[in-house]
């Protein structure tokens, strides 16, 4: 008996345990730190800074392959480095812009405007998400052409894994048509997102943030559907676009978030990469007082372990851009005309201004719109005289050297501006040569530019082992994952748009 009544008491206070631990354990084991849910703002501000991409190994996609194309900075070697300077593809590095902005930016906007959308609170962060998807999208499409565009980053919330491509031609339609409404339906009825990482939630610079990519969207255009890019020229002008580089769209950096292209090059690149001759010879030429910011040259220096400060110059007079098409064997064929001791002697990328740690980056500058809106007043879409524009796009992106710690002086602007007058006869080439170097270090724009308008009239890489049968990379491969997880729709992209190689042209870039 005693041992019976022992076990229901055994029982009984197990079960009294039981039902005391339920009491209160969901409080308990609720995380009081951490958030469940993030701010739409927030997750905006997140896609923003991933568009400069992910990581450091990210930028190697823009090192061995856009900056290269256009002939501004090079390396000499392969392996894991080699693209652009050899005309050849690296497997490693053609996919890099796709899984960045597949993977990370276009999923985080997507969920930004899903969230949104229906929220006339959160308008402005709803239009802003469209505006920074839509230049997004233009660098996806851009780099590979015919990509998935309406039904990607759907995987979360309508189950689309397997996204179809779209024909760049409807992509660059719908790019225009986000532009203009989100554009236009941004307001200053709602307190600002002050969070907001570009503007602050200053409406007025997000709206000419908008008509300003419209306008580079709008100039794509000009070889394959000259109404359309004149019509929304047109609009983005009327719009409003960046007035000074008070309203260039800036990521700014610290000495503990770092520019990841100068993080990459300060670290294991350091010794790697060179600024290509045609961008030195071209600076050189014309005196550009923005050579020194951005060249600096370890002179006499026979290995990596002797580039240090005590041979560091930046003189003009002494910067020597390495040759392209030549590997770290053969280039030393080119030592003695050039008056180096090695590979290591030539000028590199000024890692104490244009890319120091704490660097800016800028997506879209007062000066390449100024140099835009050049063009379209030769074509005669906009009023305004062409040589205004471009001595405006010119001052702004001398005097857009001071973000960098580098004030260049109004009298060596001047000089340069007055050397440099507008040639009507030369319109084409003199603006998108200007433009060139006016998007240094933006190697997406760089390159699109130079594929779209043909300047600046860069040679050939006469490297022996291109594997580009035209004169330059036209476009990247798409990667070798699609092959495995979305096979048939980026066949039917190949079928459509042409070889999934590097010579196949994009749709606006038309001979």
């Amino acid at each position: 008996m005693k041992k019976y009544i022992k076990f229901i008491f055994t029982v009984a206070l197990s079960l009294s345990m039981l039902t005391g631990c339920d009491e209160g354990f969901t409080e308990v084991n609720t995380n009081k730190v951490d958030p469940t849910s993030l701010a739409p703002s927030m997750v905006l501000n997140k896609g923003i800074i991933n568009t400069n991409y992910l990581d450091g190994f990210g930028t190697l996609g823009m090192l061995c392959y856009n900056f290269g194309i256009v002939q501004q900075i090079i390396t000499p070697y392969g392996s894991s480095l080699s693209g652009g300077n050899y005309d050849q593809v690296n497997n490693g590095n053609t996919p890099l812009v796709w899984q960045n902005m597949y993977r990370n930016v276009i999923k985080q906007l997507v969920s930004v405007l899903d969230q949104t959308k229906s929220d006339p609170l959160q308008i402005n962060t709803y239009q802003a998400a469209r505006i920074w998807r839509a230049y997004v999208f233009m660098i996806l499409t851009d780099t590979y052409g015919d990509v998935p565009y309406f039904e990607a980053g759907q995987g979360y919330t309508t189950e689309t894994i397997n996204p179809k491509y779209d024909p760049q031609q409807d992509i660059y339609k719908d790019i225009l048509k986000e532009l203009d409404e989100a554009s236009a339906a941004l307001t200053t009825s709602q307190q600002p997102v002050v969070t907001d990482i570009l503007y602050g939630g200053d409406v007025a610079k997000w709206k000419r943030l908008g008509y300003s990519f419209m306008l580079r969207a709008a100039m794509r255009l000009t070889k394959v559907d000259p109404a359309t890019a004149e019509a929304y020229v047109k609009k983005a002008v009327a719009g409003g676009v960046f007035q000074s580089n008070a309203d260039n769209s800036i990521l700014r950096h610290t000495s503990l978030y770092n520019n990841y292209i100068a993080n990459h090059l300060q670290a294991r690149e350091k010794t790697n990469f060179y600024l290509a001759a045609p961008f030195v010879d071209y600076l050189k030429a014309n005196n550009d007082p923005r050579l020194p910011i951005f060249a600096v040259r370890y002179v006499g220096a026979k290995g990596g372990q002797e580039q240090v400060a005590a041979r560091a110059s930046s003189d003009p007079a002494v910067q020597v851009g390495m040759p392209v098409g030549y590997n770290d064997v053969s280039i030393s064929s080119t030592f003695a005309a050039n008056n180096v001791v090695s590979l290591w002697d030539y000028t590199q990328v000024n890692l104490n201004t244009v890319l120091k740690l704490d660097a800016p980056e800028f997506h879209i500058t007062h000066a390449q719109t100024q140099l835009l809106l050049a063009e379209a007043a030769t074509r005669g879409w906009v009023t305004g005289s062409a040589a205004t524009y471009y001595a405006a796009g010119i001052r702004a992106n001398l005097e857009q050297m001071a973000s960098y710690g580098s004030t260049i002086p109004e009298a060596s602007i001047k000089a340069y501006l007055d050397a440099h007058p507008f040639d009507a006869s030369k319109a084409l080439d003199l603006i998108n040569t200007q433009y060139w170097v006016a998007t240094f270090l933006d190697g997406n724009e760089s390159w699109a530019n130079f594929r779209r308008s043909g300047y600046p009239a860069l040679k050939k890489n006469p490297y022996p082992g291109s594997e580009v049968k035209g004169d330059f990379i036209r476009r990247l491969l798409y990667p070798d994952s699609e092959i495995i997880v979305n096979s048939g729709k980026m066949n039917e992209a190949i079928a459509r748009q042409g070889p999934n190689t590097l010579d196949t042209r994009v749709w606006w870039d038309k001979k």
